[in-house]
């Protein structure tokens, strides 16, 4: 599942791997360790991931990225508008603030000002990244990895949801309910 920060993936991600039944795993919470350190085991986790025969995750993580193009059969693209995957990201943000949500390994959302005293901040990477994210996804859809993926590029809601009603449904021998 490929995208920007906050268009989904994760979301989409978890509800393929529950509708095809695959393994599934959070890249974000491999990769974080207690207060945000990144783990060191993070890159023999996702090896050991990807040799399962069937998962579901989000393609992210430069360093890994190449374990999961060489794995995968299929590569999810959620490309969205700049305001829309803006819009879900501070939404999302703000409910886990909120709500405290126990994010993984002991983290939770940082306080929300942090958008003007940390250069890292979610949003701003967001922001900056989101170009980037659309270049690297151009790049595998030209490259060799895009000749033997299977890619559905999903530009907007209606689109996912069109495709989680059509093809995946299909794919998954389910009725439109069980994808809710």
């Amino acid at each position: 599942m490929a995208g920007s920060s906050g268009a989904g993936k994760s979301t989409l991600a978890r509800g393929i791997a529950a509708a095809l039944r695959l393994s599934y795993v959070e890249m974000d919470a491999l990769y974080h360790g207690p207060q945000w350190t990144p783990r060191p085991e993070f890159a023999a986790d996702v090896r050991k991931f990807v040799r399962g025969e069937a998962w579901a995750t989000e393609y992210q993580y430069n360093h890994v990225r190449p374990l999961l193009l060489a794995a995968a059969d299929t590569l999810v693209w959620l490309d969205f508008p700049r305001h829309l995957v803006m819009r879900r990201l501070v939404v999302r943000t703000v409910r886990r603030r909120i709500t405290r949500s126990h994010l993984w390994n002991g983290n939770y959302e940082p306080p929300l000002h942090t958008v003007f005293t940390d250069r890292e901040h979610l949003w701003r990477w967001a922001w900056t990244s989101y170009g980037r994210t659309r270049h690297k996804m151009t790049t595998v859809l030209d490259g060799e990895h895009g000749a033997r993926l299977a890619i559905v590029r999903l530009r907007g809601q209606k689109d996912v949801d069109r495709w989680r009603a059509g093809p995946l449904r299909h794919a998954a021998g389910l009725d439109e309910e069980s994808l809710r």
